[in-house]
């Protein structure tokens, strides 16, 4: 059970729809805080393992509705939630629903439109965890939307793991979630083209990984300053400029070229660097880069 919940929390139940492994990691988490547990998925054969646990299995998705105040939705993308909220109709109504599958903003927006015209409320969610961490010390879930809805709830939503309000737009979960997403999607682009290079040279990448690691966590040490830049709109800079990340990026593409290396994944940071470069922006560092694309 979760340090923040009360045993009036701990016995409250709740119904899972969707069993994927995220889905299902969720469900066991309920299960094992004591919560009765009500799941169901497309595929009956997935809710076999949990029965097994202790959950109960619902036939259809109104059934699971019907079975708990609070029902978890954790589908493959929104799409199919979408699709799910019009066979399930007013059944919801009076019921929160808590959306924890991946996807955009305007999609969270429509879709809590779509639950308040059924009579529900809605909150979203974005999970910052892999199915193994749910319900650990690491694992965390932005969560946005119906504040009140939240608010009753969270002490059952804790069982997961930490709980982040974001904020009253249905769709700021999704953002912060997306946000958190790109940066490591970033990073481990980075990872793979530098890996990629070394390999050429028949470098092993286990080997290479032991200096990588400490250099990237050496420069995200970095990234507040760089926001704090971005907040001021002051983006001139006596650490490395524009200019100097401009005269070197050749080098980068160069090189893979001649080591027969895809430069497709880094051709448009050169791109943007020479937009910079020709817009006057020689002497500010990367936050100025921020600016740039949101424009």
């Amino acid at each position: 059970m979760s340090a923040t919940a009360s045993p009036s929390a701990a016995s409250a139940p709740v119904s899972v729809l969707g069993l994927g492994m995220m889905g299902t990691a969720l469900a066991a988490a309920f299960l094992n805080a004591g919560h009765p547990v009500t799941v169901w998925n497309r595929s009956p054969a997935r809710t076999g393992p949990l029965v097994a646990q202790g959950a109960l299995p619902a036939d259809t998705p109104r059934d699971a509705v019907a079975a708990s105040p609070l029902v978890v939705l954790c589908l493959l993308t929104n799409d199919n939630v979408d699709a799910l909220f019009t066979a399930l109709g007013d059944s919801v109504a009076g019921k929160t629903l808590v959306n924890l599958t991946n996807g955009t903003p305007e999609q969270a927006r429509t879709l809590s439109a779509r639950a308040e015209k059924f009579g529900a409320r809605y909150v979203d969610g974005g999970i910052m965890a892999v199915p193994q961490m749910i319900a650990g010390p690491e694992a965390y879930v932005f969560y946005s939307g119906d504040e009140e809805a939240y608010e009753t709830h969270r002490p059952t939503l804790a069982v997961l793991g930490g709980t982040k309000w974001t904020g009253g737009d249905p769709g700021l979960a999704a953002l912060y979630d997306l946000g958190l997403l790109t940066g490591m999607y970033g990073m481990f682009t980075g990872v793979m083209q530098a890996l990629a290079l070394v390999r050429t040279e028949n470098v092993g990448a286990e080997e290479y990984a032991e200096l990588l690691v400490p250099w990237i966590t050496a420069m995200l040490g970095g990234v507040p300053e760089i926001a704090r830049a971005v907040d001021s709109g002051k983006h001139l800079t006596d650490v490395s400029s524009l200019a100097v990340s401009h005269a070197a990026f050749p080098n980068f593409l160069s090189t893979f070229e001649a080591q027969g290396v895809s430069t497709e994944l880094f051709e448009p940071l050169q791109v943007l660097l020479d937009r910079a470069i020709e817009e006057g922006y020689a002497a500010d560092g990367m936050s100025r880069l921020v600016e740039m694309l949101t424009r």
